[in-house]
């Protein structure tokens, strides 16, 4: 097994950490592209099976390149364990779900992923598991929602598409007072910029399709939290239902953790650049981007965060047909609903993530049809500056 390296520094921890050489002494960490292993006697079989024989089984479950994924993550993340999924939301609905069971009560943040308002709203109920929505920002509402059987909070910071950044101190102690533990969804902000279970979380999940592949390569999820809550509740969860991730895109996630933290600080930078001058352009009427002064959190992330994130959200004026026309006349920024990505990318929340959500529901999450969500990819700032600017004129 590898050295911890959790003494060092963070991009020191995106390199080193978690890497197990074989006998060739490869530089690059190996790809294990293989379903099984096999077993130098019947009795070494049944001591892995049995626990007794540290060693891998079978790739749904346990896999070298995995491991090393899995690790990097837990000496980034400062937690104890993790397991690695097939997608975000396997990660996200297996850390929600795995632990709880019929007549159990889950509170979450409004603002939340259309996936993630799926399995909240509409999958946990059919299993007899009560939800709960509340106003994020709104630490009363988290208090007046927590019942006898409240188990799980939810929430994502900052959140998607509208940059909302709640308060995760505050939250997880009124989870803790209540017996419940408190699963933060970190995608937005990236273990760059904010450390969930450092503020008091319990569990904190990624899509690593986002920021830590962040090329727009492969689809990834993991959950991080204490050994004891990963050992009980999804081990044997993922094990036996195969929300598996793929060792190649395990091994593709490697890679890009090695570059994470030099590609979100540019992101990052560039992305304030472009917050700085939509803020004042004529045809915008919203700006949201944390670590602006104007930023209605702006106390909260200077209080939570290191950094502010790697995008932002306007509202250009006019409404849909006026967005719709920014969206097509933008010639670098691509149209897509994914983000964290090299290239820049841009979407329209209320006609893509948030689409099936009623029209009043959007607008109470501040989603309206001119709202744009923009993730700043690794162009020249300049470029994607004029790039916006041009598309603004055409509004």
């Amino acid at each position: 097994m590898s050295k911890s390296t959790a003494h060092y520094r963070p991009e020191t921890r995106l390199v080193h950490s978690g890497t197990l050489r074989s006998q060739y002494g490869e530089t690059s960490e190996a790809l294990f592209l293989t379903q099984g292993y096999v077993y130098d006697t019947a009795e070494q079989c049944e001591a892995r099976f049995k626990g007794e024989d540290p060693g891998f089984i079978y790739s749904r479950y346990s896999n070298p390149t995995i491991a090393m994924f899995e690790r990097r993550m837990i000496e980034l993340e400062g937690a104890e364990a993790a397991r690695s999924a097939a997608t975000g939301m396997a990660a996200v609905t297996t850390a929600i779900l795995a632990p709880l069971k019929a007549g159990d009560h889950l509170v979450a943040s409004r603002a939340l992923f259309g996936s993630c308002l799926y399995v909240v709203q509409d999958l946990l109920p059919r299993y007899g598991i009560e939800t709960t929505l509340v106003d994020g920002a709104n630490l009363d509402e988290w208090q007046r929602a927590v019942r006898p059987n409240t188990k799980t909070f939810f929430l994502e910071s900052p959140t998607n598409p509208t940059l909302d950044v709640l308060d995760i101190p505050g939250i997880a102690e009124i989870a803790h007072k209540a017996g419940a533990r408190l699963v933060v969804d970190n995608v937005f902000a990236t273990p760059i910029w904010q450390s969930p279970l450092a503020l008091g979380a319990d569990v904190v999940v990624y899509s690593a399709t986002k920021h830590i592949d962040g090329q727009g390569r492969c689809l990834g999820g993991i959950i991080l939290s204490s050994e004891a809550f990963i050992a009980e509740h999804i081990h044997n969860f993922m094990r036996q239902t195969g929300p598996s991730i793929s060792p190649f895109n395990a091994w593709v996630l490697l890679k890009g953790l090695e570059t994470l933290g030099v590609r979100v600080r540019a992101q990052t930078e560039t992305a304030a650049r472009i917050a700085d001058v939509l803020a004042s352009h004529p045809k915008i009427s919203r700006l949201v981007f944390p670590g602006r002064a104007d930023h209605p959190q702006a106390a909260l992330v200077k209080k939570q965060m290191r950094g502010g994130s790697t995008l932002v959200g306007f509202e250009v004026k006019g409404g849909k047909q006026a967005a719709f026309r920014v969206l097509n006349e933008l010639k670098l920024a691509k149209i897509s609903n994914n983000l964290g990505d090299a290239k820049s990318l841009v979407t329209h929340p209320a006609t893509t993530t948030h689409q099936r959500l009623k029209p009043e529901d959007r607008a109470a999450l501040g989603i309206s049809e001119g709202f744009i969500r923009f993730s700043a990819g690794l162009e020249h700032a300049d470029d994607l500056i004029e790039d916006l600017t041009a598309a603004l004129e055409k509004a």
